[in-house]
């Protein structure tokens, strides 16, 4: 119970957390940044820490043998990494860190729907825990839709010139929605591959450090590609440099280790359940920081993955207990008490 109520905790913060790197990378994209380098850059740092940490680490306790299937696995992981990674702060670069964090309400949909395909939830319309997180699955991408689709009328503006060059046109950002979608997507099939692979491989922080390290390959070759002006990839000591230091030691260290502990302890679905806990941090971060305008479109839509959010929870709880009162009953069925006697008939 202890080790439960740890985790949720850890769980939270990770996520609130998670938000302010959101709004940091808003602030320095906007003041020039390419999104290519930052993932280059925070990979790269967070390898320099998590690689003499490992090593400490399994000094004493000698991680599991690598295989070559497992290997393969750890690059699927690798791939997702990146490319949620890049295309969360390009869509954040093309809206703002309040709809990163309403997109990101769809991971736990994607991840049930997606652990449903694989056999890792069981789903029984018959039983109301899987009936519950049916429908709150559903209701999810519902308010994700509302948000993308429907900006209606604000709620609350702000006219400080500096602030509203950060906001998006809204072409900009129905574009972000989508890509931020994508990025949802990929994450929520990573937690998944992490969960095959920790199921064969019970080593976070070795599986932590491998990925760190192909997803810094992958992004030097992509920024290669992509940016090919050498003052892009001039580090200025202002916002560029604390992001990427938040971002390489919160996100890519820390995050990491913490999403494969728990994937592995409860699974990709139980992970996944605790994102949308940040979409309160994001809409307060957003109006204090950047002066993100408030929408009717973003109060209902948010409402909605609330509701969705809830209900899914809801079903996680009753499966909990139908599966603890399952246990109870077929450890309370009759036994006899004394064994047959050799000589009684059968």
């Amino acid at each position: 119970m202890k080790e439960r109520l740890g985790m949720m905790v850890v769980l939270m913060v990770v996520v609130c957390l998670e938000v302010g790197m959101n709004t940091l990378n808003k602030v320095a994209t906007t003041r020039g940044m390419s999104n290519f380098i930052f993932v280059l850059y925070s990979n790269a740092l967070a390898l320099l820490f998590l690689l003499p940490s490992t090593i400490l680490y399994h000094r004493l306790m000698p991680p599991p043998v690598l295989t070559f299937g497992i290997f393969g696995r750890i690059c699927i992981t690798a791939l997702l990494s990146y490319a949620g990674q890049t295309l969360q702060y390009i869509g954040i670069e093309y809206s703002s860190p309040t709809l990163a964090s309403a997109m990101a309400d769809l991971i736990p949909a994607f991840t049930f729907i997606f652990a449903v395909v694989a056999g890792m939830e069981i789903l029984s319309l018959k039983e109301r825990s899987s009936l519950a997180k049916s429908i709150g699955t559903i209701v999810l991408i519902t308010g994700a839709f509302v948000i993308t689709f429907y900006k209606g009328p604000p709620l609350l503006l702000f006219q400080h010139a500096y602030y509203n060059s950060l906001l998006p046109q809204q072409s900009n950002w129905i574009l972000g929605s989508f890509i931020l979608v994508t990025s949802s997507l990929f994450i929520s099939m990573l937690f998944l591959v992490q969960a095959w692979i920790l199921k064969d491989y019970p080593g976070e922080l070795m599986l932590t450090v491998i990925t760190c390290a192909l997803v810094t390959i992958l992004s030097a070759i992509a920024a290669m590609i992509a940016e090919r002006n050498v003052n892009a990839w001039k580090l200025r000591p202002d916002m560029e440099l604390i992001a990427i230091c938040y971002n390489a030691i919160i996100m890519v260290g820390f995050r990491s280790v913490v999403y494969a502990w728990a994937v592995r302890k409860k699974g990709p679905v139980f992970v996944a359940m605790f994102i949308p806990l940040g979409m309160v941090a994001a809409v307060i971060m957003g109006v204090t920081f950047l002066r993100d305008d408030l929408y009717t479109g973003s109060v209902i839509g948010a409402s909605i993955i609330a509701l969705g959010f809830y209900t899914v929870m809801w079903g996680k709880a009753m499966e909990v207990k139908e599966n603890i009162e399952t246990n109870i009953d077929n450890s309370n069925e009759k036994v006899p008490l004394l064994p047959p006697n050799k000589g009684d008939s059968v």
